[in-house]
């Protein structure tokens, strides 16, 4: 099932002038306004998809916009969208905007088959356009690393205090070089999580890795439990979001670039390898 978007996080600067005010220095009687004037860049193709077996492929194409700007919603009619599949099949993605009914996700482009991914099948991605640009991007379906064992510990308080934690197990392969997403929703899985990990097994290769959360679980909670296997631009992708989200709108942080996995754009392709569990927490 689709990650939840991170569309916001290809905004770029807008060309205009900047007014900066330094507060602190203006009760001192020392404000200052300074002008900044901002780069242009010209606007890029943005495409955000993820392939699942068994699933039918759905993909959003937008383009950037200046980042003090507002959203925009004209939608790119002259956009064409191939996925070539393993054995070199090429199928066209047909424009056609809707909403996901599982995920109530937006997309514009949607596939016709559900495809059937196995492990170690790679996909291309072409997004073209009338204006000549085209962005582009392979991704192959890693191994799942299943999912060994999913516990959880109650405290000893009562009431709406008792409280729990979970546990979730699972090897590592030895072989590789791996990276995970973990993520724990409750009740439903396309609500936001109550937990996102996204170690890799830098300390831990070959090894069993338990990954726990705080006590923050009540009795009889319906927790969904999925550990995703990523390739390593997904993991640098969604690592770069992180740091972007946290320095957009820190002036003492440095500026983070999200690191893309196509190119001749901005965005994200993957094939997504994962294991669920559900669990209810019984006492």
């Amino acid at each position: 099932m689709p990650l939840p978007s991170t569309a916001s996080a290809f905004r770029l600067f807008r060309p205009v002038l900047a007014i900066v005010s330094v507060g602190w220095l203006s009760s001192c009687g020392l404000q200052k306004d300074v002008d900044v004037e901002l780069p242009a860049p010209p606007a890029q193709l943005v495409a955000e998809c993820y392939l699942e077996s068994g699933q039918i492929p759905q993909i959003t194409v937008t383009e950037t916009v200046p980042y003090l700007s507002e959203p925009s919603n004209e939608l790119l009619t002259d956009v064409t969208v191939t996925l070539t599949g393993p054995t070199g099949r090429i199928d066209t993605l047909r424009f056609g905007p809707g909403q996901n009914a599982g995920t109530k996700k937006f997309f514009t482009h949607r596939g016709r088959r559900r495809l059937t991914i196995r492990p170690g099948d790679t996909y291309r991605l072409d997004v073209k356009d009338t204006k000549g640009r085209h962005l582009f991007g392979s991704s192959t379906m890693p191994a799942i690393v299943p999912i060994d064992t999913v516990e959880w510990k109650f405290n000893d308080r009562t009431g709406e205090q008792r409280k729990a934690y979970v546990l979730t197990k699972f090897d590592d392969p030895a072989a590789t070089v791996d990276f995970y997403r973990l993520q724990v929703h409750r009740r439903h899985v396309n609500d936001d999580p109550e937990v996102d990990y996204t170690p890799d097994d830098r300390l831990l290769n070959g090894q069993r890795f338990v990954l726990g959360t705080s006590y923050e679980f009540s009795p009889n909670d319906t927790l969904f439990v999925a550990l995703y296997h990523l390739e390593r631009p997904y993991y640098d992708f969604l690592r770069s979001i992180d740091d972007a989200q946290s320095a957009n709108g820190n002036p003492f942080g440095q500026p983070a670039k999200v690191r893309s996995t196509v190119e001749g754009g901005i965005g994200v392709f993957t094939i997504l390898s994962y294991e669920r569990r559900r669990v209810i927490l019984k006492e």
